[in-house]
């Protein structure tokens, strides 16, 4: 398995749909995240083993950033040209992916919180598998 680093987000287009969040990337193709997103206060903790993908979206959810955590399947040059982000986390493990916006990892889950007093805009996060897809909104108490 190679190295994998982090990349810096870049800026998208996001549609929050009825059935669902759509994310257009910079080389114009486009991800659609299944479901409302289920509102939670404070932190999500996902579900062990899952791809995580944070997206934070400005005030009129209109735009916003995608940020992969610890994806070892993706590589640089495509995550740059599409405008995703990553981050690498070691276990037990917790960055500030945003300003109010912190990530860490708990064993095989990830750990995902926002002080919403300080984002100015939305939070979600997207945990996905072969199997299933979990979708939650962070929200105030």
């Amino acid at each position: 398995m190679s190295a994998r680093s982090n990349v810096a987000p870049s800026t998208l287009s996001v549609e929050l749909q009825e059935g669902g969040v759509a994310v257009q990337y910079l080389d114009g193709r486009e991800t659609f995240y299944h479901g409302v997103p289920e509102p939670v206060e404070g932190a999500v903790q996902t579900p062990p083993g899952k791809e995580v993908h944070v997206l934070v979206t400005d005030a009129d959810g209109v735009e916003g950033v995608m940020t992969y955590v610890n994806d070892r399947n993706t590589h640089d040059d495509i995550l740059e040209s599409t405008g995703v982000g990553r981050i690498m986390l070691d276990s037990d493990d917790e960055t500030q992916l945003f300003p109010g916006v912190t990530v860490g990892t708990d064993g095989y889950s990830v750990v995902v919180e926002a002080d919403l007093e300080v984002v100015d805009g939305r939070v979600f996060v997207f945990a996905e598998d072969e199997i299933s897809e979990h979708g939650y909104e962070l929200v105030s108490e």
